[in-house]
């Protein structure tokens, strides 16, 4: 099938598709529990499995070339997805539709609106965790029977999952990615022809240089204006900026940045920064979302609704101009044959990365009794088996959470 999506001058058409995307990232975005890497799972689902918006070699290709670039990769597959269906109107609407549920609830916890409290709350918020083990297990399960057919690159995926198990930073991600794309030059080179499908984007070249150039003059030049246009919103803006410039490796790794960020001035209180750190593990959609509770509490002008709304759109802002600039040059290089062999590579240790998530933090952090395995080989069966919307698997897991709480 092809990945292909063919723009059109139609306004109507591409409004309408926008609005399709909307409604499928907003309902991805009250269901999607589980960090980064379950996203993955559950985009792989929506839009691989139920909808073929995309087909899985593309899918997975915007995978490893998100994994490589800084910002929250979940997020910028999502984006790049809203992109490919609808334009630059239906990235917006991706972005929109994923982050705004999370970013309210944040912005509700901010001002004192958390009620998720006592064995019922754990209960369920502990429901919500077995989540993502089900998502991720069926993440790994499909995209390795696609991805990893082969001894050579079933043993990339491993040589991958070990160095992300037994890596010491966050840079063993990107290590990972790394030695899969040259494991995959001298393993996975075939003469197989150029993939047939297309990974075409609605963005020019001359938009994507455009881009690249705003990314880089906003993280110099931020740091300038501030120095002598003493603002405090600007200081706001540029601190969210350049945590969201300088993350590689997933979405916690922004979380030492912005406490370096917010809390070493004054700005917020360590005690504030972590109960929004721990809201923001209990809540759907994209982790950068904390961005949305520091906005809210923080000390100086603007807070409140205002500086959620500023710090929402400065930590994803360079995430997205960096992917605009990456995404026009993206196809013309997966399809040269040594490039399609590193990709098979880096495809093959993308399932490795999964394989040690699902182990280590989804697993090591939700499944702690038999009870817990049960309920999340449930939700595994019922997703791989049954075909069942991740949004059932999502209220069978709450309910189940309260129920072995209770039980306890």
């Amino acid at each position: 099938m092809e990945s292909r999506v063919t723009t059109t001058a139609d306004p109507q058409a591409r409004t309408a598709n926008a609005g399709e995307v909307l409604a499928a990232f907003l309902r991805l975005g009250v269901s999607s529990f589980g960090g980064p890497i379950a996203h993955i799972g559950y985009f792989r689902e929506e839009f691989v499995v139920r909808r073929r918006w995309l087909d899985e070699r593309a899918f997975v290709d915007l995978v490893a070339l998100c994994q490589f670039l800084p910002g929250p990769a979940s997020s910028q597959v999502g984006f790049s997805i809203g992109l490919m269906r609808g334009g630059y109107l239906g990235g917006l609407a991706a972005w929109t539709g994923f982050m705004l549920p999370s970013a309210i609830l944040l912005v509700l916890f901010a001002y004192g609106a958390s009620a998720l409290t006592g064995t019922v709350g754990a209960g369920l918020l502990h429901g919500l965790k077995l989540v993502a083990v089900a998502i991720v297990a069926r993440a790994v399960w499909g995209m390795a029977r696609s991805l990893a057919p082969d001894r050579q690159r079933a043993s990339i995926a491993v040589l991958a999952a070990l160095i992300i198990l037994f890596g010491a930073s966050s840079a063993a991600q990107i290590g990972a990615i790394a030695a899969g794309g040259l494991a995959g030059l001298w393993l996975c080179r075939t003469d197989q022809a150029p993939p047939g499908d297309h990974f075409v984007m609605p963005v020019s070249r001359r938009a994507g240089v455009v881009a690249l150039c705003a990314f880089f003059i906003l993280l110099g030049g931020l740091p300038v204006l501030q120095s002598l246009w003493n603002v405090s919103g600007v200081a706001l803006f540029e601190a969210f900026y350049r945590s969201g410039a300088l993350v590689f490796g997933g979405g916690h790794v922004v979380l030492p940045l912005l406490r370096q960020a917010f809390v070493a001035p004054g700005w917020v209180s360590d005690n504030a920064f972590l109960a929004g750190y721990g809201a923001a593990q209990a809540v759907p959609g994209p982790l950068f979302t904390f961005a949305a509770y520091l906005g809210t509490v923080v000390n100086i002008s603007p807070n409140g609704v205002p500086g959620a709304a500023l710090g929402l759109i400065g930590i994803f802002l360079p995430g997205i101009l960096i992917l605009l600039g990456t995404l026009p040059f993206w196809d013309s290089f997966r399809r040269k044959p040594s490039a399609q062999a590193a990709m098979r590579g880096v495809n093959a240790a993308v399932v490795g990365l999964l394989g040690a998530a699902l182990y280590n933090p989804v697993w090591t952090s939700s499944v702690n009794t038999p009870g817990d395995f049960g309920l999340a080989l449930v939700g595994f069966v019922l997703l791989t088996v049954w075909r069942a919307s991740p949004l059932i698997v999502v209220v069978i897991s709450a309910l189940g959470g309260i129920a072995l709480a209770l039980m306890q």
